[in-house]
Formats: structure tokens, C-alpha cells, sequence
């Protein structure tokens, strides 16, 4: 009974978000959430079969990227210079804009300058960097507007590389900076203008590093309120789009004040719950989104202690979530979990390999693809049991971005070229 509860709400969440399959907007897709309820992924490809077209990059960068009314957007170093790149759908460069010097990436497997994806609303472009530039364009390319965070509230204090990628909606740009060591705030720009909306301090005491935070902001309509949720510093908080006021917020993430507990994976929003995992890789904890002041009494659901994931973030879909274990002994396991309760429905194992899932997951109808930094495609069938059956691909690169599907393609972005598998 309750896998058909879940079915339904699946169903009815589709039905409620049809949306055009050309339309990856922003780094988790066009709901957020790293799912698409319709589509339909390839299950076996290989370097020489199945990819349509691949394209060298300019320089190493870790961002994913975005697909918006028929371009693809994403960011990458070009002569040592910030850059944003736009690409049509056959991998040919429409145009490029070059900012500031490159802030290069600190960490050697996984760091970048260009770790942050850029978003879309379809008119406006926003990229932003390691070196603090908050850039926008138009959709052709003409530059609009940019700033630097660092040289206007304060320098990077990250231990690591940046990793929170811009929230766009409604004409407003969202970017949190979130650190132990500097100020740590969100900052709301108008889109089109580069005028400051507002701009709200999030400061929270934290032990040793626990205050850096690389995850991204989530937009949930709350009671009518469009709301920034925004995960770290061993807090979840809700702020208001418009005013960047904060309406609620819940503790009880690091109780015991450990130090060295940063937040890489985002949290992820399902049938109303915020299911946020923290501890490096260690708990899971799930929040109903809402209400006023400090809600960790009243609307923390269920936290417990359970292998999960440190840097992958979640996929959600119809009050179901799905955890890829991206390291340690573990790695490869994958867990369905009802999202009120934080029960396990299933859980099921990819291909052993001593290799760490970096990207997150995405999932495509009843596919999950999730990309393995040695190379490796995996594609997971999933039903109401489980998962099914599994098929290893393999790219002749390095992946450490997350991948994306629109329009029947699959858009895998590698260290030396960005692929598309059709």
C-alpha cells in the first residue's frame, strides 16, 4: 500500500510539472530535484557506438552543464580566464564571454575555478566562479551584467573549492556563500540588472571547518511563500525570495558540535520533507519544510544514523528518495527511502570498483544514471522492488559532473571533452 501511495504521488507530481524535455535549467534540472518522470535513457553505449558527438573543452572545469531553449550553457577556464561557453544541441560553439582571471581549483582530483553550473530562466544567463564573479548574459551572449562577492562582502575562507551553483527564479538570482572562517551570508541580485534585492547574513556557530557549506539552494512554494532553502552550518533554513527574510529555521543537525562536519551533498525536497544528509556521509535527517522561527522541535520528522552519501547529492520523486553511497566500503549501494518516514523501501548494489561517484544521479523515467569518476556509465533500471538490471559504459575520461538529459540525449561533461550519448 504504501509503494502505491508513492506511486500515485509520482504520477500526480508528473502531471503537475509537464514540462518540455529540451529544458535542463539549472544543475538539478527543471524540477529541482535531478529526476524527470517521462524519458527514456540508453542502456548500453560504448565510445565507438552511441556517442553522437563529442567536444573538446577549453580547460578543467567540474561544473555540469545546463541546456536552456536549445543552447547549452557551462563553465570552464580559457586562458586562464572565467568563461562561459554556449554550445548548440550538435556540440558546436555559438559563443563565448571571458571575465576575470581564474581562481584555479585547490583540490587535484576534483577541484576547479569552474565548479559552479551556471542557470537559466531562458532570457538571462548566470554563471559564477571560484574567483568570487558573479557574471550574467543574455541568451545570445551579450554581456548584461558582473560582480565579484569576494571584492564586495569579504574573501573565500573555503577549506576547498567552491561548489554552490546559482538559484534563479522569478527574476532573481540566489547565491549562498557559506564558510566558517568569513562572512557567510545569501545574496539576491535582480537578473537582468545586476541591482542588489537583498542581502541576509546566515551566521550560525560552528565547530573546526563544520561551517563550510558547497550545496546549493532549493525553491519550494511554502503556504504561497516562494522560499529559499538553503543546508549548512549545521542548519536548515528557510528564507523568503522576495525580501530574504528568514521565516524558519531547524537546528539539531550536528548536535553534538563535531568538528570537520562540512556539507557537500545538497539536500533534496520530496513530498513536502527536506531530506538533508550530513555527517560526512554518516546521517540522514528529514525536515517538513515550513513553519515559523526555530522548527527543530516541531517539524524535525526523523534523523538517523545510516551510510549514505557525503558528496552525491540525492534524487527525489514522488515522496521517495534515492541515495547513491558514493564512497568507502559501501559505494555503489543505492537506497530508496520513504521521505516522511525515513524508512528503507530497497536497497540495491552497483558494479564493485574501488572508484568514488562524484556526480550525482539523475533519474529518467525508470533509469537511474550515475556516473563513476573512472569513467563509467552506469545505467539502473528501478521498480517498486528494486533495482533491476544494471549495464556498465565506459568513456575514455575522467567525470566528475553530474549528467543531464534533454530531447532523448544524454550530456556528460568529462575533464578533456563534453560528450552526448543518443
Amino acid at each position: 500500500m504504501m509503494y502505491l501511495r508513492h506511486l500515485f504521488l509520482g504520477l500526480l507530481f508528473g502531471a503537475a510539472s509537464v514540462q518540455a524535455d529540451d529544458e535542463w535549467p539549472e544543475w538539478r534540472g527543471p524540477h529541482g530535484n535531478g529526476s524527470l518522470p517521462e524519458g527514456r535513457l540508453v542502456s548500453s553505449f560504448s565510445q565507438e557506438d552511441g556517442v553522437a558527438w563529442k567536444t573538446p573543452l577549453s580547460g578543467r572545469g567540474c561544473s555540469t552543464p545546463i541546456v536552456s531553449k536549445g543552447s547549452i550553457f557551462l563553465t570552464a577556464p580559457l586562458d586562464g580566464k572565467d568563461t562561459l561557453f554556449c554550445y548548440d544541441l550538435n556540440g558546436k560553439e555559438r559563443w563565448h564571454q571571458t571575465y576575470e582571471e581564474e581562481t584555479p581549483g585547490r583540490g587535484q582530483r576534483v577541484g576547479s575555478g569552474a565548479n559552479s553550473s551556471a542557470v537559466s530562466d531562458g532570457e538571462v544567463v548566470i554563471a559564477y566562479f571560484k574567483s568570487g564573479q558573479v557574471a550574467a548574459c543574455s541568451h545570445d551572449g551579450k554581456k548584461l551584467w558582473e560582480v565579484n562577492l569576494q571584492k564586495e562582502y569579504g574573501e573565500d575562507k573555503l577549506w576547498w573549492d567552491q561548489g554552490t551553483s546559482p538559484l534563479l527564479s522569478k527574476g532573481i538570482v540566489v547565491v549562498a556563500v557559506m564558510q566558517t572562517e568569513g562572512n557567510s551570508y545569501l545574496v539576491a541580485f535582480d537578473a537582468k540588472t545586476g541591482v542588489v534585492k537583498w542581502k541576509t547574513d546566515r551566521k550560525f556557530e560552528t565547530a573546526k571547518e563544520s561551517g563550510d557549506s558547497y550545496t546549493t539552494p532549493h525553491l519550494v512554494k511554502i503556504d504561497g511563500v516562494d522560499t529559499v532553502i538553503s543546508f549548512g552550518a549545521d542548519h536548515l533554513t528557510g528564507h523568503d525570495l522576495m525580501t530574504g527574510k528568514q521565516l524558519w529555521f531547524s537546528a539539531g543537525i550536528n548536535p553534538e558540535v563535531k568538528g570537520m562536519w562540512r556539507t557537500i551533498a545538497s539536500s533534496v525536497v520530496s513530498d513536502g520533507v527536506v531530506v538533508v544528509p550530513h555527517g560526512r556521509g554518516e546521517w540522514l535527517m528529514g525536515v517538513k519544510a515550513g513553519g515559523k522561527g526555530e522548527v527543530t522541535q516541531s517539524h524535525v520528522l526523523w534523523r538517523k544514523k545510516m551510510t549514505n552519501t557525503d558528496a552525491a547529492t540525492p534524487v527525489a520523486r514522488g515522496g521517495m528518495v534515492y541515495i547513491l553511497v558514493d564512497r568507502g566500503k559501501d559505494r555503489g549501494t543505492v537506497f530508496c527511502i520513504d521521505a516522511r518516514t525515513g524508512n528503507e523501501i530497497w536497497q540495491g548494489k552497483l558494479p564493485k570498483s574501488p572508484s568514488t561517484f562524484y556526480a550525482s544521479p539523475i533519474l529518467v523515467g525508470d533509469t537511474l544514471c550515475c556516473l563513476r569518476e573512472d569513467g563509467a556509465v552506469l545505467m539502473a533500471k528501478v521498480s517498486k522492488d528494486g533495482l533491476g538490471e544494471v549495464t556498465e559504459n565506459r568513456l575514455e575520461d575522467t567525470l566528475v559532473a553530474s549528467p543531464v538529459f534533454v530531447n532523448g540525449k544524454l550530456l556528460i561533461r568529462g575533464d578533456k571533452h563534453l560528450y552526448c550519448i543518443q
